[in-house]
């Protein structure tokens, strides 16, 4: 059976798809917690539970022992598999690299220089390829870009107000998350176009969150920046901060650059806020008030934003939520929604109990699609298949 593997290599998770070439889902895979006790969860394409085989530690103690638990795992369940090609998310193109590409070395060499632009993803990414090329020599192997969705901004979108000659060498806003508004956009071509046609906010929210400011399908502007630590707080990333914060945890905390970066990354967001967890769940949940004070921080980030993406798009036609805390979090939207009257949104509080499709009752329409990043990837795959 010839099919198309998808992978999202991140620092402790992988996640793939199985596809076969005419895009129908096959299977979907989930390994967490690589490097330490790490499982895996498989999936048909109707969601019903495979078998996965039985694997030690080793069997997860890198990205490329995870990956080659899991295609034991999808042999088992397909016996006859042939990987006709693999795609992969790699979270940041730098300037130059704005549509999918078949990986070369030199490809992965320039790739590789972009690492410090995303310290906590891009290795990762790339540490994945590597286990695919090795496990897939004669496949083609195609690199699909995070940034790229967002590669056609006005200047004015990308730019920071510093001396020209940075913004040549490429430090300028990005925005990621592409892949996923990509997806949206997508949707709403097929099953919306007089919203494609127009003005749309969607928000992406997950461990990590962004919103994405879409007109005419098209990437107007991104609340993440130069690196995906900016706009909103997520999980464990801090999102937008004054840089004199920087300025005095070097001066006056005397912290270096490595230290800072561990705070921003992986202590800061709900995580730090809380104290508790980067669990939206685990939060919600809680009654300790550092958990609500985080909460409270969340959706008032993600309604200001809100305002200024419906400025830059010069007004908005429809809010569209995804991500897994857009997707599944009544709660989180209904705080989000609340008071916006103002900017035309209206919440169905029943169909966002209901976690309808539609969720609002006025001139902005408010949706929740959930997106699919890994069918994004394998159309590119199979682009590249047929030339």
């Amino acid at each position: 059976m010839r099919a198309i593997l998808t992978l999202n290599a991140g620092s402790s998770s992988l996640k793939l798809g199985l596809f076969s070439e005419d895009l129908e889902t096959l299977a979907m895979g989930h390994v967490d917690r690589i490097g330490g006790a790490g499982g895996l969860k498989l999936t048909d394409g109707a969601g019903g539970a495979l078998p996965v085989p039985e694997a030690g530690p080793e069997g997860f103690a890198t990205n490329a022992a995870a990956l080659q638990t899991a295609l034991t795992a999808f042999r088992g369940a397909f016996p006859a598999l042939e990987v006709v090609a693999v795609g992969h998310r790699v979270v940041h193109g730098g300037i130059h690299h704005a549509a999918p590409e078949r990986v070369t070395e030199t490809l992965m060499a320039e790739l590789a220089q972009l690492a410090p632009f995303a310290p906590l993803h891009q290795p990762h990414n790339l540490a994945g390829v590597r286990a695919a090329l090795e496990a897939f020599p004669q496949a083609p192997q195609i690199a699909c870009f995070d940034t790229a969705f967002h590669r056609n901004h006005p200047f004015v979108n990308d730019s920071f107000a510093l001396p020209r000659r940075f913004y040549e060498k490429g430090v300028r806003r990005y925005g990621f998350h592409g892949l996923s508004y990509d997806y949206i956009s997508g949707e709403l071509a097929a099953c919306e176009p007089a919203l494609h046609a127009g003005r749309v906010v969607v928000a992406h929210l997950g461990s990590g969150a962004s919103m994405c400011g879409l007109k005419g399908g098209q990437s107007i502007a991104s609340t993440m920046g130069f690196s995906a630590l900016d706009g909103l707080p997520m999980g464990t990333r801090s999102g937008q901060i004054d840089p004199g914060v920087l300025l005095y945890l070097m001066d006056q905390e005397g912290m270096s650059s490595a230290q800072i970066s561990d705070l921003l990354y992986k202590d800061s967001g709900l995580k730090g806020m809380s104290g508790i967890s980067n669990d939206m769940r685990e939060l919600e949940a809680s009654n300790d008030p550092h958990a609500q004070e985080a909460i409270d921080y969340f959706t008032f980030r993600i309604r200001r934003e809100l305002g200024g993406l419906a400025a830059a798009l010069g007004g908005i036609d429809a809010l569209v939520f995804c991500g897994g805390i857009g997707e599944n979090s009544a709660h989180i939207r209904a705080r989000v929604c609340e008071g916006m009257e103002w900017l035309g949104i209206t919440l169905d509080a029943g169909a966002n109990a209901a976690n309808a499709r539609e969720i609002a009752h006025g001139p902005v329409r408010v949706l929740t699609i959930p997106t699919n990043e890994e069918i994004v990837i394998a159309r590119a795959a199979r682009g590249v298949l047929r030339g």
